[in-house]
């Protein structure tokens, strides 16, 4: 139940990527070098 709530609810914007747990993985840098053109696709 709290696993689908939170699964319809989350929000992610790019400026997130810069903070913890995002950043310890290389934040919004690796983001770019995984998906490159699709990353905004994938956060939306």
């Amino acid at each position: 139940m709290i696993k689908d709530y939170v699964a319809t609810r989350f929000y992610l914007e790019i400026d997130d990527l810069d903070y913890t747990p995002f950043d310890a993985l290389g934040g919004r840098g690796r983001m770019y070098q995984l998906f490159w053109d699709e990353m905004n696709s994938v956060i939306n």
